[in-house]
């Protein structure tokens, strides 16, 4: 079925290109431009699949013609979409938690050890420190800020406690507390590579409901904002634990 397309504009004066078109059904922009054959500047493009084209226009035609405003449409993924970020990203994945407890970690075994003893155990073996090691090793880098209350919530305590399982597998692990992270968003989010967020809803259980891949550039920004602000102010966790114990 062919498209529904409506010319958009051009900043042509002659022959109408290069120009842009709206499809009307699925609101796609249509870049009309010239096409980019040579195989070396091909080569230099990121993403680029096979059965796809690239077109060059000039900067003023996106500028003066380009949607302004859009009202965007929430992308939602599953687990395992979302858990295969953790092995594609290239360069940095990063993570800010605000919450005072996760459902998923009360239902967790190591959580009834830690109120039983005090001390978390950890499996080594587990699928996500496997995971994390060979991304480090691979040169990448993985950390995480978490806020705290004073005192800790009992879970906060034993995720500081966990801690050091994260940090053997070479996670960077920081700690903030909730008076020292104002202006920081009341979200948890993980970054990955500074080019895609994968904000995690939760209820009021704190279950987790949901997680939105946010791909916008300026949005994505605003988070690579408070991540530069979190861990500026946040220490290691281990000053962290010490700082909580000198307080007990």
């Amino acid at each position: 079925m062919a498209r529904q397309l409506r010319f958009t504009g051009t900043d042509s004066k002659i022959d109408g290109c290069p120009a842009l078109h709206t499809d009307e059904g699925t609101g796609e922009i249509i870049v009309q431009g010239t096409p980019i054959t040579d195989p070396a500047d091909l080569a230099q493009l990121q993403h680029f699949g096979p059965d796809e084209a690239a077109v060059a226009v000039p900067r003023e035609l996106l500028v003066n013609w380009a949607p302004k405003e859009m009202k965007r449409v929430p992308e939602l993924v599953d687990r395992d979409t979302f858990r295969r970020l953790f092995e594609t990203f290239e360069h940095t994945a990063w993570r800010l938690e605000t919450r005072r407890g996760y459902a998923s970690d009360r239902q967790d075994p190591d959580y009834q050890a830690f109120l039983a003893t005090g001390s978390s155990p950890c499996d080594p073996t587990e699928p996500w420190f496997v995971n994390i090691r060979a991304q480090v090793d691979a040169g990448k880098t993985v950390g995480r800020v978490r806020i705290a209350d004073r005192p800790p919530t009992t879970e906060q305590l034993f995720l500081l406690d966990y801690s050091r399982h994260n940090a053997a597998s070479g996670e960077d692990i920081r700690y903030l507390w909730r008076e020292d992270a104002a202006g920081l968003p009341a979200e948890d989010f993980w970054i990955f590579d500074s080019r895609i967020v994968a904000l995690l809803h939760f209820d009021d259980e704190d279950n987790m409901l949901g997680i939105e891949l946010i791909t916008e550039p300026a949005a994505v920004v605003r988070y690579c904002v408070a991540r530069d602000a979190a861990m500026h102010h946040a220490v290691p966790y281990d000053r962290f634990a010490a700082q909580v114990a000198a307080t007990d």
